[in-house]
């Protein structure tokens, strides 16, 4: 029965011409340096989030050693978090064929029979198997999020986060073991005569001893799965790029043409209808920032923040989901001279705590640090483009921060405290 062709632990049963070395080297090579790209842009987009400053930012507070790395995240260059975040997930999204590819030109070796035949092979198979289920896991996951809100059972963030961990100390494990082998099958590149395949190296698990006759060389494969990946990043990239481009981000979810017209006519994340905002209590009569600080508690009207000096601040919206606008023309009160009235230095303010009249929808609150208030471009906005915010921009003020991640750019702001975290 071992014999058995039938049988997908048989190597006869496994019949595709195209599988070999240097298929799956090409494949992996081109996944060592994506896949690098790709952790770290995830880490440095976690980092920003200044998840150490408070709890309401750290969406994974059992990391433990995992968060070694986490530094406060700056504020220059304006387009940090938006560049950051857009090579993250347009990557993430080019690279699906290339995964998809490199699994099936191994598969074989997930159904090998005996599963380990010494303790080197054993670690190879685990740490296969964890590469595998790990890179499936996390691309999933990814895509869930950017493409559908995210409705996989469980929060988005710790998943993802501890998801990478794992897959990429397999991946890390799988590259060692492997890396002088393909470099070695990379090297051996021959043509044979008349057919335009290649020939492998001798003995290989991964070569049929019974191959199919083939119907595309190998090269024409990686044409077909180049292809596939060009044609993602054709559907995805403009999301991040803005402009004309947005038009063929047929994948994003925030691709196509701006969602209206006018000043407030750009992308939003949600809207005040989903964030539970009512007329009522963001109107001019009801509506108050409470600030609170060294020196007390001040309440202010709108009207009375249009008497502070106000500034201006081109900023654009970047979220995790690697969808951002092009800078949108803001203008507000800065966040460091609202410390300055209860307390503080404005050119030495503290951290901020902003509290948002949501009600549905995380982020409610949220954190900046001192270099954030400090930068003289963060605001609390009032207009944008020179018109009023509209309610699903956050009217009657909503902060802007330079490099920060959207969802700290909190809308319908209630409420800010100045002070120790």
């Amino acid at each position: 029965m071992r014999d058995d062709p039938r049988l997908p632990s048989t190597p006869g049963f496994w019949r595709s011409p195209l599988r070999g070395p240097w298929f799956t080297s090409v494949l992996g090579l081109v996944l060592l340096v994506g896949i690098t790209v790709l952790f770290v842009t995830g880490l440095v987009s976690y980092a920003a989030y200044n998840p150490d400053l408070s709890p309401v930012n750290d969406k994974t507070p059992d990391k433990g050693l995992l968060g070694f790395y986490l530094f406060a995240w700056p504020t220059h260059p304006h387009w940090l978090y938006r560049l950051n975040q857009g090579v993250h997930v347009t990557l993430g999204i080019t690279l699906i064929p290339v995964l998809l590819a490199k699994l099936w030109s191994v598969v074989p070796r997930l159904f090998t029979l005996p599963p380990a035949r010494s303790l080197a092979h054993a670690l190879e198979r685990i740490s296969l198997l964890l590469l595998v289920g790990g890179g499936l896991f996390e691309f999933v996951t990814g895509v869930l999020n950017v493409q559908l809100d995210y409705v996989f059972p469980g929060s988005f963030y710790p998943l993802h986060f501890y998801g990478a961990w794992v897959f990429f100390a397999a991946f890390v494990a799988h590259a060692c073991l492997k890396l002088p082998a393909a470099l070695r099958a990379l090297r051996h590149l021959r043509e044979e005569p008349g057919g335009g395949h290649l020939r492998d190296e001798p003995g290989s698990d991964l070569v049929s001893p019974r191959p199919a006759a083939p119907t595309v060389s190998r090269r024409g494969a990686l044409w077909f799965v180049g292809g596939g990946s060009l044609l993602l990043f054709v559907t995805t990239v403009g999301q991040s790029l803005g402009g004309p481009l947005r038009r063929t981000a047929l994948l994003a979810p925030h691709g196509g043409r701006d969602p209206g017209s006018g000043p407030n006519g750009f992308q939003i994340n949600k809207t005040a209808a989903y964030a539970g905002i009512s007329a009522s209590e963001t109107s001019a009569e009801a509506w108050r920032l409470v600030v609170t600080g060294r020196t007390g508690t001040v309440r202010l009207s709108r009207t009375d923040l249009l008497q502070l000096p106000l500034h201006s601040s081109a900023l654009p919206i970047a979220c995790v989901e690697g969808w951002s606008t092009s800078d949108q023309w803001w203008r507000g009160v800065r966040l460091r001279d609202l410390a300055a009235l209860v307390g503080y230095d404005r050119d030495d303010p503290p951290d901020v705590f902003v509290e948002s009249l949501q009600r549905h929808g995380a982020f409610r609150r949220a954190a900046l640090r001192a270099n954030q208030v400090a930068d003289p471009r963060s605001l609390l906005a009032l207009f944008v483009n020179g018109e009023e915010l509209s309610p699903d921009h956050g009217h009657p003020a909503r902060v802007i921060v330079p490099a920060a991640p959207g969802v700290l750019n909190t809308k319908w702001v209630a409420r800010l405290t100045f002070g120790d975290l």
